[in-house]
Protein backbone atom coordinates (compact mmCIF):
# COMPACT_ATOMS: atom_id res chain seq x y z
CA UNK A 1 0.00 0.00 0.00
CA UNK A 2 2.25 2.27 -1.12
CA UNK A 3 0.16 5.42 -1.82
CA UNK A 4 -1.97 5.10 1.06
CA UNK A 5 -2.01 6.25 4.47
CA UNK A 6 -1.69 3.86 7.37
CA UNK A 7 -4.78 4.70 8.88
CA UNK A 8 -7.14 3.71 5.66
CA UNK A 9 -7.59 0.11 4.74
CA UNK A 10 -9.01 -1.66 1.78
CA UNK A 11 -12.57 -2.78 1.75
CA UNK A 12 -11.52 -6.64 2.04
CA UNK A 13 -10.03 -6.31 4.67
CA UNK A 14 -12.69 -4.57 6.83
CA UNK A 15 -15.10 -7.01 5.75
CA UNK A 16 -12.51 -9.32 6.68
CA UNK A 17 -11.88 -7.60 10.44
CA UNK A 18 -16.26 -6.99 10.81
CA UNK A 19 -17.02 -10.78 9.96
CA UNK A 20 -14.12 -12.09 12.57
CA UNK A 21 -15.00 -9.70 15.61
CA UNK A 22 -17.10 -10.66 18.12
CA UNK A 23 -20.60 -9.44 18.28
CA UNK A 24 -23.06 -7.76 15.99
CA UNK A 25 -22.72 -4.24 14.66
CA UNK A 26 -26.04 -1.98 14.61
CA UNK A 27 -26.30 -1.58 11.03
CA UNK A 28 -26.19 -5.62 10.15
CA UNK A 29 -28.64 -5.80 13.21
CA UNK A 30 -30.91 -3.30 11.60
CA UNK A 31 -30.61 -5.23 8.27
CA UNK A 32 -31.64 -8.20 9.97
CA UNK A 33 -34.69 -6.49 11.11
CA UNK A 34 -35.85 -5.16 7.65
CA UNK A 35 -35.27 -8.54 6.16
CA UNK A 36 -37.60 -10.13 8.70
CA UNK A 37 -40.32 -7.22 8.53
CA UNK A 38 -40.22 -8.07 4.95
CA UNK A 39 -40.39 -11.42 5.18
CA UNK A 40 -43.41 -10.94 7.14
CA UNK A 41 -45.25 -8.62 4.83
CA UNK A 42 -44.44 -11.39 2.07
CA UNK A 43 -45.74 -14.14 4.44
CA UNK A 44 -49.03 -11.95 5.37
CA UNK A 45 -49.70 -11.46 1.59
CA UNK A 46 -49.18 -14.99 0.93
CA UNK A 47 -51.63 -16.57 4.03
CA UNK A 48 -54.36 -14.14 2.74
CA UNK A 49 -53.70 -15.29 -1.03
CA UNK A 50 -53.74 -18.98 0.66
CA UNK A 51 -56.73 -18.43 2.21
CA UNK A 52 -59.00 -16.39 -0.39
CA UNK A 53 -58.24 -19.65 -2.85
CA UNK A 54 -59.60 -21.98 -0.11
CA UNK A 55 -56.56 -24.17 0.16
CA UNK A 56 -55.63 -25.56 3.14
CA UNK A 57 -52.44 -27.46 2.01
CA UNK A 58 -51.11 -24.27 0.92
CA UNK A 59 -52.40 -22.53 4.57
CA UNK A 60 -50.61 -25.20 6.73
CA UNK A 61 -47.34 -25.00 4.42
CA UNK A 62 -47.26 -20.90 4.77
CA UNK A 63 -48.36 -20.98 8.51
CA UNK A 64 -45.58 -23.49 8.67
CA UNK A 65 -43.25 -20.76 7.64
CA UNK A 66 -44.09 -18.40 10.11
CA UNK A 67 -43.87 -20.30 12.57
CA UNK A 68 -40.18 -20.96 11.59
CA UNK A 69 -39.44 -17.57 10.67
CA UNK A 70 -41.04 -16.52 14.38
CA UNK A 71 -38.90 -19.20 15.91
CA UNK A 72 -35.81 -17.95 14.22
CA UNK A 73 -36.14 -14.21 14.72
CA UNK A 74 -37.04 -14.91 18.46
CA UNK A 75 -33.58 -17.08 18.50
CA UNK A 76 -32.02 -14.14 17.26
CA UNK A 77 -33.32 -11.54 18.97
CA UNK A 78 -32.25 -14.19 22.43
CA UNK A 79 -29.21 -14.65 21.52
CA UNK A 80 -27.94 -11.82 19.53
CA UNK A 81 -29.10 -8.81 21.75
CA UNK A 82 -26.39 -8.89 24.79
CA UNK A 83 -23.85 -8.68 22.12
CA UNK A 84 -24.72 -5.40 19.98
CA UNK A 85 -22.32 -2.56 21.18
CA UNK A 86 -23.25 0.41 23.10
CA UNK A 87 -24.21 2.97 20.93
CA UNK A 88 -21.72 5.46 22.53
CA UNK A 89 -19.23 2.91 21.23
CA UNK A 90 -19.41 4.80 17.82
CA UNK A 91 -19.07 8.33 19.07
CA UNK A 92 -15.75 7.12 21.59
CA UNK A 93 -13.81 4.87 19.38
CA UNK A 94 -12.02 7.06 17.79
CA UNK A 95 -10.51 8.91 20.99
Amino acid sequence: MEGCSSNEISSAEAIFVGALSSGVNAPTWFVIKVTFLLLAFCFTAMLSLAFFSSDFVIIGHVLLLVTISTVLFVLLNRFASPFLPASDFYSHHDE
